[in-house]
């Protein structure tokens, strides 16, 4: 056998074809090992963020997979803490880990450039711990007072929520020369903005109906909000600051889809 007939048969296959971005989203995004997919690559985590929120539904519903066996053997109470502690499990925490960087940095009211140090800082301090505490206590709190409710949240939350980081890598600078965020913008191409953004609003709607839509708008705006803050107080976002948008557009859509009576008659 050549030398040549060697390399080749080593080589890696890429066995998801052209849907190999929704594979390399999934990489990147989990922790769930991917097979089939190439060296993962500068240009691969780019090219993958307009399916974004196609990652996000499958992490809802393997988090919801986990929350309903969970239902058959606990209460509601533990349910909901089970499901909170799958999601980070499921994502690394990378996202829980950027929301408490980005308010370590922003609340400490200090210089951009050494906000931008904070966050760089492996540490967690006060106002970040407090920053998990409310996240991670305001998911669990939502989805204990849920009811039949809790499935579609927790299908659709993850979704709105990596959409948040998509409308933060287009729609605001990166803070950075060289950071995430400018690699992630380097890439990214007129149309995948979108195609993100058209995927997001029908799974909304086909998920959660008319309060799968509101919940997408309230989440549009506190991501708007926050972006432009936090790029008035840093000069742009990074990798951190998307990571909080995410979590704290998770948090808006679990408390949307929550929501008694009103919103569940608006979702039927």
């Amino acid at each position: 056998m050549s030398p040549e007939d060697t390399t080749s048969r080593r080589a890696p296959r890429n066995w998801w074809g052209p849907f190999a971005p929704i594979g390399e989203a999934l990489r990147f995004l989990t922790i769930l090992p991917i097979p089939g997919l190439p060296p993962m690559s500068e240009e691969a985590i780019p090219q993958s963020i307009r399916y974004f929120p196609i990652a996000g539904l499958v992490i809802g519903c393997m988090i919801a997979a986990v929350g309903w066996g969970a239902g058959m053997l606990w209460n509601e109470t533990v349910r909901a803490v089970v499901l909170v502690v799958a999601w980070g499990v499921l994502t690394a925490g990378m996202h829980l880990d950027g929301l408490s960087d980005t308010f370590d940095g922003v609340m400490s009211w200090r210089s951009r450039e050494r906000k931008l140090e904070i966050m760089r800082d492996s540490r967690i301090g006060v106002m970040g711990a407090l920053a998990l505490a409310a996240v991670l206590g305001l998911k669990a709190a939502f989805l204990a007072g849920a009811g039949d409710a809790w499935l579609t949240a927790v299908v659709l939350a993850p979704v709105l929520g990596r959409w948040a980081d998509v409308y933060g890598i287009v729609r605001f600078p990166p803070a950075r020369e060289g950071g995430l965020g400018r690699t992630f913008q380097s890439y990214l191409r007129p149309g995948d903005f979108a195609s993100a953004s058209v995927a997001t609003l029908a799974l909304a709607l086909i998920v959660g109906g008319a309060g799968g839509l509101i919940a997408l708008a309230l989440v549009w705006m506190v991501t708007h909000l926050l972006g432009r803050w936090w790029t008035r107080d840093l000069g742009g976002l990074t990798g951190d600051t998307y990571g909080a948008l995410c979590e704290i557009a998770e948090v808006v859509a679990l408390a949307t889809l929550t929501l008694s009576a009103p919103m569940r008659l608006l979702a039927t």
